[in-house]
């Protein structure tokens, strides 16, 4: 007999609901076409890529000719950064980011160093938040971009954006955002946030995999980092994936749509986890601000417990978690995130992030609490 599977790392990937794939299936057999065709067949996929771009812009509030689409959330940023220092690099050479932010993010940083850019790679607290007066400092007369995500996705702890939009502003300085995470959880407004560039990523948020988007404001030039065709407006060449178009731009519709609903359902899920979590096992740490953190997210320590043995004797009774992010799953070393809070490298591996979503009930949960309690005296023990 097997295993019932409870999922708990939505912040890994989702499921793709199924009125997201009802709308992209038309687009694998009928509606097949080349959106850069001029028959029929390929002004169809033309017009579902313009009405899922108009999607797009009306969650984000900003013109559809602002938003391009990519394959992820990592080519997002690297278009957005890159792009961006290419472009302007007649007007400064200075990038300011944080030590917490995605690898695509970092590792793009990292590049841009070898080719001569400085980055200032700011600290954050205990709780994962950055110092306002920290980034207000490090700007010189060559900072020409601020990119600082939204949340991140391993602690949950939501920065202070509007703030942070305002230094740049007043300065003079552009603002992207990783929002990957908080895309579909989060109301986002880039005007009223003070937001010039946006990237985002579908299986965030029960869309497929291998779509991104890309808002960049309309006044903001930025070079396209890959040769090729004249797509996306002669800025990320290929030809368009329509169907993952299509379902990115309904995924992101239908979370907004439910947004507060959704919200509400995992705050619930998440407070019941942390409190009964807290008051039954020992010697947990909850890492991450306690408040301003993702609904759906809960990253704990268990002293003494090895993360991975964990994971796995989890995975045995059926629950997928994790124990940082997707991305970094594959490295040896200590989540970059868990050390730049201030956690040393036993306690940052005994991590375990549990990231709840639509389908989960608090009958899961209550296994989920239960497993991870016999695992970790068992864990203990030994």
């Amino acid at each position: 007999m097997s295993t019932i599977v409870r999922y708990f790392d939505h912040a890994a990937t989702t499921a793709v609901k199924e009125e997201v794939l009802n709308e992209m299936l038309p687009y694998f057999v009928q509606n097949y076409g080349n959106a850069s065709s001029l028959y029929s067949v390929g002004r169809k996929s033309k017009k579902a890529l313009d009405e899922a771009r108009i999607k797009v812009a009306n969650v984000l509030n900003c013109n559809p000719k602002e938003i391009y689409f990519t394959s992820c959330g990592s080519e997002s940023n690297n278009l957005a950064i890159k792009g961006f220092a290419y472009a302007n690099k007649n007007l400064g050479t200075h990038i300011i980011t944080s030590k917490i932010e995605h690898p695509s993010v970092l590792n793009t940083c990292k590049k841009l160093e070898e080719q001569g850019y400085r980055v200032t790679y700011l600290n954050v607290d205990k709780d994962g938040l950055i110092d306002l007066k920290e980034l207000e400092d490090s700007i010189t007369s060559s900072t020409i971009l601020i990119t600082i995500m939204i949340a991140n996705n391993e602690i949950g702890t939501i920065q202070p954006i509007y703030e942070i939009a305002k230094i740049a502003k007043k300065h003079n300085i552009r603002f992207h955002t990783d929002a990957v995470q908080a895309a579909g959880t989060i109301k986002i407004d880039v005007q009223e946030m003070g937001i010039d560039m946006l990237s985002l990523s579908a299986h965030k948020f029960y869309g497929p995999k291998g779509m991104g988007a890309l808002y960049v404001k309309n006044d903001i030039n930025f070079e396209k980092i890959q040769d090729g065709g004249h797509q996306e407006k002669d800025k990320r060449a290929g030809t368009e994936n329509i169907a993952g178009i299509v379902g990115l731009g309904k995924a992101l519709e239908l979370a907004n749509n439910n947004i507060e609903s959704y919200t509400n359902k995992m705050l619930d899920l998440r407070e019941y986890y942390i409190s009964e979590i807290t008051k039954t096992i020992p010697n947990v740490k909850l890492n991450g601000h306690f408040e301003r953190r993702l609904p759906g997210n809960a990253n704990m320590s268990f002293v003494g417990v090895d993360a991975e043995g964990l994971l796995l004797k989890l995975d045995e009774r059926g629950i997928c978690a994790s124990a940082g992010s997707a991305c970094s799953s594959g490295s040896a070393l200590p989540s970059h995130v868990l050390m730049a809070i201030g956690l040393d490298e036993k306690l940052a591996g005994s991590s375990l992030r549990i990231t709840f979503g639509d389908e989960n009930t608090i009958e899961d949960v209550k296994y989920l609490i239960n497993s991870i309690k016999e695992i970790v005296e068992e864990l203990r023990m030994l």
